[in-house]
């Protein structure tokens, strides 16, 4: 029998990544469809499944699942077909990535970095190499490879020489024994902030609250417990940290097999 179409264990960056485009929505429709594909398929759902909650075809959801294990989150791109043949040759692609990504003091330009019509009008003049692009084929080039105008972040990765061993683990809790497997977690402290508004007022006279932070009502404690077998999720909200209202959460996965849980 054939193994099922799934993708292959991502990566934390490559996880990360697809769950802001899902979250966010503001790509276009067809990286969100992708996105929301990978991530259904790493979360153990099946072709039919994932074809019924994005409205595909099997077919098209198989082909983005191999075209990901393939070239990696590339596959969110289309490549469409058509159009006039390129005006710009391999070559002359890397030359034009090769200075979108370098600092513009570095040929000698005044400015620190690049803008689209900057960095065309740089290549249209350039002595040595000069290549005529316009600003949306150079925007739909930079794209296509890769290269987006970003800020410097900083991001963290486990260290534990582990962490491979550990993810097995929890990948075969999660398939060969979802019925015997909880997930518990504690968040807080959670306390209630004000939030802007909006009213019709005179004009120049807006309603104005007091933007205090201080928490008068104190702070709780949520902890939350999940069955995969189930798919139930249950918790309850505490007033303070500590081992006894943990110990009452576990309690509660314990019993769980026996009396199914209430939402509190």
């Amino acid at each position: 029998m054939a193994e099922p179409v799934r993708v292959r264990r991502l990566t934390e960056q490559e996880g990360q990544k697809l769950q802001r485009i899902v979250r966010r929505g503001t790509t276009s429709t067809v990286r969100f469809r992708r996105a929301m594909m990978l991530l259904a398929s790493a979360g153990g759902n099946t072709v039919p499944v994932i074809a019924r909650l994005v409205q595909a075809d099997e077919d098209t959801v198989r082909d983005v699942i191999h075209h990901f294990n393939e070239i990696g989150l590339a596959c969110l791109d289309p490549r469409w077909a058509g159009g006039r043949p390129r005006l710009l040759n391999r070559d002359d692609e890397d030359f034009v990535i090769q200075t979108a990504t370098t600092r513009p003091t570095t040929p000698g330009r005044p400015f620190t970095r690049w803008s689209i019509r900057k960095l065309a009008e740089y290549l249209r003049r350039n002595v040595a190499r000069p290549i005529r692009v316009g600003r949306e084929a150079l925007r739909c080039l930079l794209k296509r490879r890769g290269v987006t105008f970003q800020r410097t972040k900083t991001w963290k990765e486990s260290t534990d020489p582990d962490f491979d061993a550990k993810l097995d683990r929890i990948e075969y809790a999660l398939t060969e024994r979802p019925d015997r497997t909880f997930a518990f977690d504690e968040f807080g402290p959670l306390g209630i902030r004000p939030t802007g508004g909006s009213c019709w007022a005179e004009e120049g006279r807006p309603d104005r609250l007091p933007a205090t932070y201080h928490r008068t009502h104190g702070t709780t404690y949520f902890h939350g417990c999940y069955s995969v077998g189930d798919d139930t999720l249950w918790g309850i909200n505490r007033r303070r940290k500590g081992i006894g209202p943990s110990w009452a959460a576990l309690k509660s996965i314990r019993a769980a097999p026996r009396t199914a849980p209430r939402s509190t």
